[in-house]
């Protein structure tokens, strides 16, 4: 994914915001991206994505997504329809990847175990 690409496809977040917010803010717990212009409140599909771009940040590690533009705006669109991920941050069936409810919450992960805070 380049810089420019939309993460947060709901808000139109860039890649390239949420590195310079994370770089910048260096949020304490994933769920504070959200702060960056919204990303991550909408449909949920790229929370995943954004734990992945945050631990990579507070690791002092490139922030990166390794996927095409095309191939995670259509794994979005079958999110969206059936609330199954395909693809995570790391791939196919990667980490991200499997069913989640409406609150981001994975199959075989309670609410209780995710905490207050969707995106850490």
């Amino acid at each position: 994914m380049d810089p420019d690409d939309d993460v947060c496809l709901c808000f139109h977040v860039s890649l390239r915001k949420i590195a310079a917010y994370i770089e910048r803010e260096r949020p304490v717990a994933a769920s504070l991206v959200s702060e960056c212009l919204g990303a991550g409140t909408g449909c949920g599909w790229c929370v995943p994505f954004l734990k992945h771009l945050h631990v990579r940040g507070m690791a002092g590690e490139p922030m990166d997504l390794r996927i095409s533009p095309e191939a995670y705006a259509t794994s979005r669109l079958t999110y969206r329809q059936t609330q199954r991920r395909e693809v995570g941050p790391e791939g196919a069936g990667g980490p991200g990847a499997g069913s989640v409810d409406s609150r981001g919450v994975a199959e075989g992960e309670t609410a209780r175990e995710r905490g207050p805070h969707a995106a850490e």
